[in-house]
């Protein structure tokens, strides 16, 4: 009998139970079994806290609206595993899936097995090598030196910001988990960041001048003037890009396209071809489900993955800025291993009322240990474990002129989407 595609995803799924190994060991023997599949097409890395994933759908598509063919790894998925290869736009089909699936699984079974994170990288290196990709966009999983990621040689390096994240595995300081980032960094390959900390940018620069690289900044060799019309001017190391417009809302996204175009201002010094058309209609046309994502205008209904306190900060001044609503449901679930105490009590301080509930993750909080904390803080607080019970309750007391917030994870944003594509009214963009 042919494994069918949900073989494949299951065998890869329960990888997880080897939870999270830093290391490259075992990706670096994946990638010789399979012909080291990495060294077959250029690469652009990117590290950092927030804005990962932004900065590479950004690239991605300057690059695919360039005549390019361009991969791109990111995760999680928000609603099938497909999501996280695609090129030109394009997810995974199921049948590659399972051809890439099985050439990994040939090599691991012959040593010791990798983690889910391992064998998903394999197979998103292995399908852009088979797929002869141009470029590939890679979103580090965690830190940056020690991630599967990490086999590859970029052209460039971004490294978005820090923040305190993963202690456990980064370290518990800004300088240590710095310093973990910037192990992405490589000789013969410019780096671009927008860290602005002094120990955490103090640690980068280190590295830069380690590996002989030039080290570029937002703020200093890397600038934008934010224009009233909704556009942004780009202030480069020698180009300057007026007037651009980017497909992704919020004040934070400006500053991941400024990023992007830094790296891209390198890439052209390097002997990139790329018109000015290909990068301002890459940038206007990037599409990033599931980030600061409107799906309805009367009600407002936002789906944002905030998963961190920086990024919950953020959510909570695009809510506060907007002038979209007049009451606001947050539906709210988060993972146990994140730093929710500060999450919880930014959405708490712009939520008019709070429903607390949980993704289909295993690492998943439990919402009423989540209530215990929240309860002094919001008095219109309600609990319901079953994420589709929390969105069709919110969505049943929430009228036209107010609004429905779903947060904490991008796990709990893609069940959500999951749910609301198959049971509302509500027309879920791909």
């Amino acid at each position: 009998m042919i494994p069918s595609i949900d073989d494949h995803l299951s065998a890869l799924y329960r990888l997880r139970r080897f939870g999270i190994k830093l290391g490259l060991a075992t990706i670096s023997r994946l990638m010789r079994g399979l012909g080291n599949p990495q060294d077959r097409f250029s690469s652009i890395h990117i590290a950092g806290t927030n804005g990962k994933g932004s900065i590479a759908a950004f690239l991605s598509s300057v690059l695919a609206h360039g005549g390019y063919k361009a991969g791109l790894y990111t995760s999680p998925h928000l609603v099938r595993f497909n999501e996280r290869i695609q090129i030109n736009g394009r997810p995974i089909s199921d049948k590659d899936v399972a051809q890439v699936a099985e050439a990994v699984q040939r090599i691991y079974t012959q040593g010791e097995p990798p983690t889910f994170f391992e064998c998903a990288t394999a197979m998103a290196f292995c399908h852009f090598a088979s797929e002869r990709v141009d470029w590939a966009v890679l979103e580090t999983g965690m830190g940056g030196r020690y991630d599967a990621t990490n086999v590859v040689h970029p052209e460039v390096s971004i490294i978005s910001n820090i923040s305190m994240e993963h202690q456990e595995y980064l370290g518990n300081t800004l300088a240590k988990i710095a310093r973990e980032k910037a192990g992405i960094i490589k000789r013969g390959s410019g780096v671009v960041t927008g860290t602005r900390q002094k120990s955490a940018l103090r640690v980068i620069e280190q590295v830069a001048t380690e590996k002989e690289v030039p080290l570029y900044r937002l703020g200093k060799e890397i600038r934008i003037r934010k224009n009233k019309e909704g556009a942004f001017t780009y202030l480069g190391i020698d180009r300057r890009w007026p007037r651009v417009k980017i497909g992704l809302i919020g004040d934070h996204q400006v500053t991941n396209a400024a990023l992007a175009l830094g790296a891209l201002e390198l890439l052209l010094e390097k002997g990139l071809h790329l018109t000015d058309e290909a990068i301002y209609a890459g940038l206007a046309r990037t599409r990033w489900p599931g980030r600061l994502e409107v799906l309805s205008r009367k009600p407002f209904i936002l789906l944002d993955g905030a998963h961190n306190p920086s990024a919950v900060r953020t959510l909570k001044k695009f809510l506060k800025n907007s002038n979209a609503f007049r009451r606001l449901t947050m539906v709210v679930g988060v993972l146990e291993d994140k730093a929710w105490k500060p999450m919880l009590r930014d959405l708490a301080g712009v939520a008019d009322r709070m429903i607390l509930t949980r993704p289909q993750y295993e690492r998943a909080a439990d919402p009423y240990e989540l209530a215990s904390f929240v309860r002094p803080l919001k008095q219109d607080l309600v609990v319901m474990p079953h994420l589709p019970d929390a969105i069709s309750l919110a969505l049943e007391q929430t009228s036209a002129a107010d609004a429905v917030c779903i947060t904490g994870s991008l796990y709990t944003v893609g069940d959500a989407r999951a749910y609301l594509g198959k049971h509302s009214q509500i027309i879920i963009p791909p």
